[in-house]
């Protein structure tokens, strides 16, 4: 029995569905390809499976509507999969367990995938109706945007005929999106030097309980930071009560505000003592000084389930201490022209130890690129003066505002006549495909959209089931009308 077949639209439903039934994290994304493209050949649809995986399907235009200028549907069909310590779910074979609560749709333990999956149900439903007025469709799913970007990058647009494009990767109802600040990812390596354990009391050290959160949509809530809270936590323990790192990591996505950090640290037996009685104080400082932002925040230690063969000399553990404490993070610049967004920032999101290393992955956004090589520069420097090196990828361009967008224009007044109200016209301080498209369809008209998606990138996502509607109405009404 399906879980979500009683839900409106159940064509929407019935495809969200069937995408949460293959896994379909970044980089894990053959199978949901193959059901995409098969999915075209099943309705004898015109199709195009690139080497990175992107799907293309090419639907005509319906009766009535053959001289009707193309449309691109666009949306991509990676998700951030994450799930919570004590699920059991494994992201990469298993299916998600959908529930439903109210108004929402979410998942047992894991994060949903709304961001993207509701846009590629949509695109499915339209494609597979036979009663749905629409112009000529040209559908493009793309691959691994959520990390970096890669699929838009490398997808050919040639065979496209579209000048405008609705891109379906917005996650707040009410509000179209015409501009996107560009980005990158930098990860900075740490060389570190191990030495042989010659005794001592091993505890794991954790932060978590965090909000965490999308980081771009939401860095500028100030939301604790697990990785930079550990650094810091351990660095003000480490003033007082010596102890070597055998491990330290943090986070699973760089675009994502990491939640849960810990560390292994080996300390004499003679200090455990100590070191738990400064550990508590930190907690006790931390809970009073987030308390209106963190209220479940905790920083704990225990017993480390077995010793390490060996640790990181005193040297390399006040040098990744040290890096961690003074890595840049979070709100750089807020906009001059555009009252409350953020023009540019930097989120660590990752943080592990490797062999003979510790290397921290952060994402960096910014309206100006400029600004962004410069944030990158910082990144650069700083690692360097810990002996070590930085590599940049997933770098994409970010999408200017077209003042004379005649598909803006045009959703801005069918939002009016169908809800009775004005819909708000925004930049947004995270990444959308759309700057990637315009570079390759110069002249493209886009606007970015979609239902209330909430918590997107956590455990704790869900999707709204009356926006999804709504929005679901509003888009069929755009393919009727403009």
């Amino acid at each position: 029995m399906r879980v979500l077949e009683n839900l409106e639209p159940k064509e929407v439903y019935y495809y969200f569905e069937e995408i949460c039934r293959i896994p379909h994290g970044s980089g894990n994304l053959d199978g949901i390809s193959s059901y995409l493209a098969q999915f075209a050949k099943d309705r004898g649809l015109f199709h195009v499976r690139d080497a990175s995986n992107n799907v293309i399907i090419i639907k005509e235009a319906s009766a009535g509507y053959e001289s009707v200028p193309p449309i691109i549907l666009q949306g991509h069909m990676d998700m951030v999969a994450v799930k919570k310590n004590d699920c059991d779910i494994d992201l990469e074979k298993d299916p998600l367990r959908l529930k439903i609560e109210g108004d929402f749709v979410s998942a047992e333990g894991t994060s949903l995938g709304g961001d993207d999956g509701i846009a590629v149900a949509y695109i499915l439903a339209i494609l597979d109706s036979k009663d749905i007025a629409h112009p000529r469709i040209e559908a493009v799913i793309t691959t691994d945007e959520e990390v970096g970007m890669e699929g838009a990058t490398a997808i050919d647009l040639s065979m496209l005929q579209a000048k405008r494009m609705l891109n379906i990767d917005s996650e707040e109802e009410g509000i179209l999106l015409t501009s996107c600040a560009g980005g990158m990812r930098t990860d900075c390596h740490i060389p570190v030097a191990m030495e042989t354990n010659e005794g001592g009391v091993f505890l794991k050290v954790s932060v978590g309980g965090l909000l965490g959160g999308h980081s771009g949509t939401e860095i500028n809530k100030e939301h604790a930071n697990a990785i930079k809270l550990l650094g810091i936590t351990l660095q003000q323990i480490r003033k007082k009560v010596p102890f070597r790192l055998a491990e330290i990591c943090g986070g699973e996505k760089d675009n994502a505000i990491p939640r849960e950090a810990s560390a292994i640290v080996c300390i004499a037996k003679d200090n455990k003592e100590d070191f738990l009685k400064e550990l508590k104080q930190i907690e006790t400082e931390e809970k009073k000084e987030k308390k209106s932002k963190e209220k479940k925040l905790y920083i704990k230690a225990e017993e480390a389930g077995q010793s390490a063969a060996s640790v990181m000399n005193d040297e390399s553990t006040e040098k990744v201490l040290a890096f961690l404490v003074l890595l840049p993070n979070g709100v750089m610049a807020m906009s001059a022209d555009i009252d409350g967004l953020v023009e540019t920032s930097l989120n660590v999101g990752i943080l592990k130890t490797c062999d003979k290393e510790v290397v921290a992955s952060s994402a960096i956004r910014s309206a100006i690129e400029t600004a962004k090589h410069k944030v990158n520069l910082q990144l650069e420097t700083l690692t360097g003066m810990f002996g070590g090196y930085t590599e940049s990828h997933g770098e994409y361009p970010g999408w200017q505002f077209d003042p004379d967008s005649k598909l803006r224009a045009d959703m801005v007044r069918i939002y009016k006549e169908m809800f009775g109200r004005d819909v708000q016209v925004e930049a947004l301080h995270a990444g959308l495909e759309c700057g990637i498209m315009i570079s390759k369809i110069p002249g493209l008209d886009c606007v970015s959209f979609g239902p209330d998606i909430f918590d997107i990138h956590t455990t704790e996502e869900r999707l709204s089931i009356s926006s999804t509607a709504r929005m679901w109405d509003y888009l069929l009404e755009i393919l009727r009308s403009c």
